[in-house]
Order: C-alpha cells, then sequence, then structure tokens
C-alpha cells in the first residue's frame, strides 16, 4: 500500500447545514447489524443493541413526526410512488392467495386458541417439554403452491385518495389534547383508517403505528389521554410495544423473532407480563406465531415417534405472508423441470464454447429452474457468457439489477443498452423490461438477476411470483458484501440450505485492489503492492482531521495524482450521524464544490445526490434545477422530478454514502473513511463492501487503528432471524 499523494491546500470541515434533508436508513452505523434496533442512530455511534433501540431522523423528543408526509391531494403519483403502489397490489394478490389455502403449512401457522394454552405452550418449549397437543398439533404435509393468479395488465400508476379532512381534523384534535404534534394527523388517520379518531382516543398506544414514534412518545402520550387509567400494565400498551418491536426487527433485516428474544426485549421496555403482552398480540391478530422443527435429530435406534424439539417464533403477518409466498415459488422452481428450450446437444455445444465457470453456469441452468452463481465484480462477465448461450438458443433472456448504474455496466458487457438489462424495480413496475404476457407472468424464458444479496423478502417474493410456469432464475451477486436493507437474508439462506445447483466463479478481481478486496473476504488484511497508488493509507488522529483529509483527498489529490476527478470519486462512511459522518463531510464538500445558500430544501443545481424513491433504493444523481414542480435531478442519466413536499425525506446530498447506500454501484476512486468513534460500527461485511466500490483507486481516511484488521478477522456477519430455510426444508426434497 502506498502512503498519501501529496496534497496542496487546506479545508476546514464545517458544520452540517441546518437544511440538510434525510433519507431512508439515518445514523451512525450501517441497518445491516443484525442486534434489533442497531440499525443507524443518529448520535454518530453504534446503535443500542436491545430490541427496538431504532432511532429515525424524524423521531424527536416531541412524538417522531413520521419522516414521509402522506399525499393529501390525491394526485396521480410518480414512478417511484407507483413502483410502491404495485408492490401493495402484489402483495394483497399474495395475502388473498394464502387465505384460500386449506389447512396450515408444515414449517409453521397462525396459533389459536385460549391464551392460556398457548402461554403453557410457549413454556413447555422453553422447558424443553412436550407442548399441549390442542396448542401444537402435527399440521398436515404442506400442499404444493396453487397456480398464482396472474394480473392482466402491466402495473399502472393508480390515484391515492387522501383521508378525509374531516377525519384528519378529528384525529388532530385528539393529538392536540394530547400534547402529540398535530403535524401527525394526517399520516396517523391514513395509517388508523376508518375511525381513526375513536381508534386513537380509545387506544393512545396506537400512536406507535407511526414511524418515527418511540414507545417513550407515545407513553406520554397516552397519559396526557387516560390519566390515572393510564399504567404500564395496561394490555393495549403491551400489544402496541409488541408490534412496534417486531417492526424494529424488521428494521435489523428479521424476519420473525424467537419468543425468549421477544419476551425479553418487551421486559426492557418496561412491560409487567411480557407473555401476556405476546398473547393479546396474537389474540388480536396483530402478530402471527409458528413453530419451526430444529435439527436436533434423535438417535437412529430411537422411534419415529420421538418429539423433535421446536421453537417458536412470532413476527408480522406481511413478512410471513412473504416469506411463504417466497418459499412456494423457489419451491415451484426447485420441483419443476424447466422448459424444453433447445435440445440437450445444443446446450452442450454452448457450455463448450464457454471456459471455467461460464461453462459449468450453462449446463446447470440447462437442466434446472434454479440456479446460484456466486463471485466478485469479475464473474460478471459469467452472466454474460450465459446470457449470450441462452440468447443463441432463442430464449427470452433478462437481466436485472439493483441499481441503474449496475444495469448500464452489465449492458455494456451484453453489447450495448438495449441488450436485455433491466432494474429489479424497472421490471417489477413494468416501467422496463420485457413487461408481461396474457396471463401477467413476466414475458420470459430465463430471468438472471445480479446484485441478490441485495434482495428482500418482499421482493423477491415478487419477483418469483411473477416468473411464468417453466421459466428459469439465476440469482448471481458476492455473498460477501452487505445483505439487503429490508428484511431478510435470501440469497444466504439460499445457498445454505443446498436445494440448488451453486456454481462459484473462480475468476479473481484484477489488480492490487482485487487481491486486498478477496483478501477481506476470507478475514486478511493484506499488504498488497500498489505500484500505482491504487490503494493509499491516510492516516488522522481525529474526527475533525478525517474530514479535513477527505475533502483534501477529493478536491485535489485523487485529480491530480490519479487523474479522476471529483464527480467520479465517492467518500463511503459509516453512518450519517456524528462528526465524520455523511451530513459532514456532504456540507463541507459541497462547500468546496459546489457553494451555494441551497435555494430549494438546501440543494442548489450541480449538488450531486443520493435520492431514495423507496426504503432500501439510493439512486446517485445530481441537481439539474427547481422549479414549481419539484426538484429536478438526473440520475444515472434518467430525468426524474421529486415534489418539494418529498424532497426532504427522500433525497440528500451525496458526495458521502453510506456502505449501504453504495453497495450495488461502482466508482473509479473511492474515499473510505473510518473516524475513530466508528470503530464499533466496523464488520467483516462493511469493509468489504466500502473497499470494492472501487475500481481503479482507493483512499483510506484510517483513524481506527487495530480496529480495522480486527474487524476484518473476527467481526463476521450478524445473524438474522428468518424462516426460508425451514419452508424450503418442508417443500423441497434432499438432493440424492
Amino acid at each position: 500500500m502506498s502512503t498519501e499523494p501529496e496534497t496542496t491546500g487546506d479545508t476546514e470541515p464545517r458544520k452540517p447545514d441546518a437544511a440538510e434533508t434525510g433519507a431512508a436508513g439515518t445514523g451512525a452505523t450501517e441497518a445491516e447489524a443484525a442486534d434489533i434496533g442497531a440499525a443507524e442512530t443518529e448520535a454518530g455511534g453504534t446503535g443500542a443493541a436491545d430490541i427496538g433501540a431504532t432511532e429515525t431522523e424524524a423521531a424527536g423528543t416531541g412524538g417522531g413526526e413520521v419522516s414521509e408526509a402522506a399525499d393529501g391531494e390525491g394526485r396521480e403519483l410518480s414512478e417511484a410512488e407507483a413502483e410502491l403502489a404495485a408492490q401493495r397490489v402484489e402483495r394483497e394478490r399474495i395475502a388473498r392467495r394464502k387465505a384460500e389455502r386449506q389447512g396450515p403449512v408444515a414449517a409453521g401457522a397462525k396459533l389459536s386458541g385460549k391464551a392460556a394454552e398457548l402461554l403453557a405452550a410457549v413454556r413447555a418449549v422453553e422447558g424443553g417439554e412436550k407442548p399441549p397437543a390442542t396448542v401444537f398439533e402435527e399440521p398436515p404435509p404442506r400442499r404444493q403452491a396453487p397456480e398464482p393468479v396472474r394480473r392482466t395488465q402491466p402495473v399502472v400508476p393508480v390515484v391515492v385518495g387522501a383521508p378525509a379532512p374531516e377525519a384528519v381534523e378529528g384525529v388532530r384534535r385528539v393529538l392536540s389534547a394530547g400534547g402529540a404534534p398535530e403535524t401527525l394527523a394526517v399520516q396517523v388517520a391514513a395509517v388508523l383508517g376508518e375511525g381513526a379518531q375513536e381508534r386513537l382516543r380509545a387506544d393512545p398506544w396506537q400512536l406507535l403505528r407511526v414511524g418515527g414514534v418511540r414507545p417513550e412518545q407515545a407513553d406520554g402520550f397516552a397519559r396526557a389521554l387516560l390519566g390515572a387509567e393510564c399504567g404500564p400494565d395496561d394490555e393495549r400498551r403491551g400489544r402496541a410495544v409488541t408490534v412496534w418491536l417486531l417492526e424494529q426487527a424488521a428494521l435489523a433485516g428479521h424476519t420473525a423473532l424467537e419468543m425468549p428474544a421477544l419476551t425479553a426485549a418487551l421486559a426492557q421496555r418496561g412491560v409487567p407480563d411480557p407473555e401476556a403482552a405476546v398473547q393479546g398480540a396474537l389474540a388480536e391478530g396483530d402478530a402471527l406465531a409458528f413453530q419451526d422443527g430444529l435439527e436436533e435429530g434423535a438417535d437412529e435406534g430411537e422411534g419415529d415417534d420421538e418429539e423433535r424439539p421446536v421453537r417458536v417464533l412470532v413476527g408480522l403477518e406481511r413478512y410471513a405472508l412473504a416469506e411463504e409466498s417466497l418459499a412456494d415459488g423457489l419451491a415451484r422452481l426447485i420441483n419443476s423441470a424447466p422448459k424444453e428450450d433447445g435440445s440437450g446437444e445444443a446446450w452442450e455445444r454452448a457450455a463448450g464454447g464457454a471456459q471455467g465457470a461460464a461453462a459449468e453456469l450453462i449446463r446447470a441452468v440447462a437442466g434446472h429452474g434454479l440456479v446460484l452463481h456466486t463471485g466478485g465484480e469479475a464473474s460478471l462477465a459469467e452472466a454474460a457468457e450465459l446470457v449470450a448461450a441462452a440468447r443463441g438458443l432463442g430464449l427470452r433472456v433478462w437481466a436485472a439489477t439493483h441499481s441503474p448504474v449496475g444495469r448500464a455496466r452489465f449492458a455494456a458487457l451484453l453489447g450495448g443498452p438495449e441488450a436485455g438489462a433491466t432494474t429489479v424495480a424497472g421490471l417489477l413496475s413494468g416501467a422496463e423490461g420485457p413487461g408481461r404476457d396474457a396471463d401477467g407472468a413476466l414475458d420470459l424464458d430465463l430471468l438472471v438477476v445480479l446484485d441478490a444479496p441485495q434482495l428482500d423478502v418482499e421482493t423477491a417474493a415478487l419477483l418469483v411470483e411473477s416468473l411464468p410456469d417453466g421459466a428459469r432464475l439465476v440469482l448471481a451477486g458476492d455473498p460477501a458484501v452487505l445483505w439487503s436493507v429490508g428484511p431478510g437474508r435470501v440469497f444466504a439462506d439460499l445457498l445454505a440450505v443446498r436445494k440448488c445447483p451453486h456454481v462459484a466463479s473462480r475468476r479473481p478481481d484484477p489488480g492490487p485492489l482485487g487481491e486486498l478486496v478477496s483478501g477481506i473476504g476470507v478475514g486478511e488484511l493484506l499488504q498488497v503492492e500498489a505500484p500505482g497508488k491504487e490503494v493509499v493509507i491516510v492516516p488522522v488522529r481525529d474526527a475533525g482531521e478525517a474530514v479535513h483529509r477527505t475533502v483534501q483527498l477529493v478536491v485535489d489529490s485523487v485529480p491530480r495524482a490519479i487523474g479522476v476527478p471529483p464527480e467520479q470519486t465517492v467518500v463511503i462512511t459509516p453512518g450519517h450521524g456524528g462528526a465524520a459522518g455523511t451530513r459532514a463531510l456532504n456540507a463541507a464538500l459541497k462547500e468546496r464544490l459546489n457553494p451555494g445558500p441551497g435555494r430549494f430544501g438546501g440543494f442548489d443545481p450541480g449538488d450531486r445526490v443520493a435520492y431514495s424513491p423507496a426504503p432500501g433504493r439510493t439512486l446517485p444523481g445530481h441537481v439539474v434545477k427547481a422549479d414549481a414542480e419539484g426538484l429536478h435531478l438526473s440520475c444515472a442519466g434518467e430525468a426524474v422530478v421529486v415534489p418539494k413536499e418529498r424532497v426532504e425525506q427522500s433525497v440528500r446530498h451525496g458526495w458521502a454514502l453510506t456502505a449501504h447506500q453504495a453497495a450495488a454501484t461502482r466508482w473509479p476512486a473511492v474515499v473510505a473513511v473510518l473516524p475513530g468513534d466508528a470503530a464499533q460500527a466496523l464488520s467483516r461485511p462493511w469493509v468489504y463492501t466500502a473497499f470494492g466500490r472501487a475500481e481503479r483507486h482507493l483512499s483510506v481516511v484510517h483513524g481506527v487503528e487495530a480496529a480495522l484488521p480486527k474487524a476484518v478477522a473476527e467481526t463476521t456477519a450478524k445473524p438474522r432471524t428468518t424462516r426460508l430455510p425451514q419452508l424450503l426444508e418442508a417443500q423441497v426434497p434432499t438432493a440424492g
């Protein structure tokens, strides 16, 4: 590694501009942290380890105003909003399909019966005893998923009606009486629906259903409304906090929680009887409970009727339905033979013309409906060879990436912008890709999904449900990068259960950067030779110096010594808050690179931005102009107009990003900033992802000393609780 290139000039860091706005995923640590509630916190340190410690930017001490205001004008939605609306419609369709099923599912079912029976069952399981048969009966074998009800038309924008003015006014009066911000009225009315005023007055803890509101804020609101009737043992509070904790767990990546973890978190939140609180949430249908068999098998001499140990999980219906729908769709792909597109000899000839793992990949796709492909950046060439071979056999092939930048990169490998690459979001919304056939399924034979680790359970379920019968699916990506922002670990779960072919690329990423990142992937921080200053270490003493040196690198050193201009360099730091978070760095970089008054919500033409049209999606771009329509952006060459009422929630300055925001994109040069207060936020996946975003040059502003090699060697991805492996075990036979 080299030392820092020669620098000139001084750049003093300044405090973040007061007008700088927030976006999805706030704070100083990455939302990848699997400790429930460790998703990025505002203060700049690591997130609290207790369940539900997540603090969104908009959540203040006065009631936690929601970060995304409801649309109050019943206007037509933007493309991004239409995409979210379409996904809601698809989720409702999946829910209806699940409701039509007869009987429970093998890997878990909603528990019913008296609360006392459930409590007895939970205690029995936790104590290692046999649960009462009346609560946990052996479910019948899970039957194959029925054919999905396909949409007959592509997704189109819809008009969403706002809550009635009288309903909003009624909610506003209740909020005022309880001392909560009246600005929450539209959001509360939208979330609680019909009779929102009466529901909120009867149960003040319903305020927790609004994003950004925390239990202590809802408690204060309830005390103001209920007076002496309010107490920590109120069953309404127990139910509401249970649901809130499950929502916080989803922010940390979990699709469900084990019962002991949930009850322990409830106790930490001051719920006197946690088990009764869970029972109440289950009885009201606010949550679902499941039992999953554990892999602690009996000895061969034991009888078949020997009871298997089980674990009890509790989750929100939204993610339970998505995970079960995903398992159904994946089982359909694995258990059924793909369409006979081309003879076996033709597929073998195509494989014979490829090299290495590309040949293995083509042979695997020839005979299987689902194939996994793993590897680094260089492995994209193998996916491109597969696409070319399948096209040569006459298949309708499309590749989907997580970001527009990734789409452009893969399209270049395929031979041009019209070469059949799309984004996952554009494919699902109908804005890009092949469109849908007469049955509403995607009009294709083979779908190759790149950046597969970025898929959460809901997006993955929508993709799989949209595939026609006989289609093939390839999920490809680097398993060492950060997992999805949304709940689930779809790609990692599929790799773990080994129910379908897995082709691992053997192509290493080239050069010193490839050597460095490959070492990180196996837990080693190597000292690589970098004769062309591909890797530079810049030691700093504190966060202030880190900001100062970062600006020097972006503005002067990297352009002069490496030849990469500032607009092609990105800064990656562990979080948004803190003295060297994205806010502080973006403020300092704007001052040097594009100073201005921030005439439109803190932004000026020419500002680099990170646009988040939906949670978990970040599109790098820049500001073109601002007018009465909103903020005009250019994101990967596409024009985007963000209405002024949504700018604060969905647009940030984008010279500096978090690793999650940068995960699916690469830049010619990267400056990775590791201030001293970020030591506890570091992990091997974070370092691998941040360092791996660089194509030609990586500068590491290093202030964590020995914490960096320790994180690479010892701190792996924190586990997430998901049900997908158990669901697949129940539906897919073991190979061989």
